[in-house]
C-alpha cells in the first residue's frame, strides 16, 4: 500500500515538472562573451516583472535593473547615459523583446501584452527578435553579461505567477 502511494506521488511530481518544462523557454544569449555573467533567476521568486530601468545612450545599452514584484534586482552595467524607468500596469507583462547587438548590446525594445512598447539605444548591429516558445507565457527574468556596458542578454520566459490561483 505504501509503495502504491509513493508511486502515485512520484507520478504527480513528474507530471508537475513536465508542465513547468513545457511552459518555459529561453532566447539568447545575444551579444559577446565579454564582461561578467549575471542572472536574475533568483529575483523572479519575488514576483512578476513590474518595472525596468535602462541606462542607454544613442549607440548602446549601458546598464539595466529590473523590479520583480516590489523588489529591485541589483543594477548591472555602467553609468553612461540617462537612466529611464518604465512601469508596467497591473496584469501587464512583457511578451516580446527585440534589439540589436555586436560587441555590446546596442538596442532593446520591450513589447507588452497591452500593446505598449519602449525602445532604448541605437539602430546598428545584428538584429534579434525574442518571444516565448509557449502560449500564455511572459518574460520572467533576464540574464547576460555586463561590466561598463551590457555585453549580452538572455531572456527567460515562463508562466506569469500572478495568473495562478493558490490551492
Amino acid at each position: 500500500m505504501l509503495a502504491l502511494a509513493l508511486l502515485g506521488f512520484l507520478c504527480v511530481s513528474a507530471s508537475a515538472n513536465d508542465v513547468q518544462a513545457k511552459s518555459s523557454s529561453y532566447n539568447g544569449e545575444y551579444g559577446s562573451a565579454s564582461g561578467q555573467r549575471f542572472s536574475h533567476s533568483y529575483n523572479q521568486l519575488e514576483g512578476p516583472i513590474t518595472a525596468i530601468r535602462i541606462r542607454a545612450i544613442a549607440s548602446y545599452i549601458s546598464g539595466l535593473q529590473v523590479r520583480y514584484g516590489k523588489s529591485w534586482s541589483d543594477y548591472v552595467g555602467g553609468t553612461y547615459g540617462d537612466l529611464e524607468e518604465i512601469f508596467l500596469y497591473p496584469g501587464e507583462s512583457v511578451i516580446q523583446v527585440t534589439g540589436k547587438y555586436d560587441t555590446y548590446l546596442r538596442k532593446l525594445v520591450f513589447v507588452t501584452n497591452q500593446g505598449r512598447h519602449w525602445s532604448f539605444g541605437g539602430d546598428t548591429g545584428t538584429s534579434f527578435n525574442a518571444a516565448p516558445l509557449h502560449p500564455n507565457t511572459v518574460l520572467r527574468f533576464i540574464s547576460g553579461r555586463a561590466s561598463d556596458y551590457i555585453y549580452a542578454i538572455g531572456l527567460h520566459w515562463g508562466v506569469d505567477p500572478s495568473s495562478h490561483n493558490s490551492c
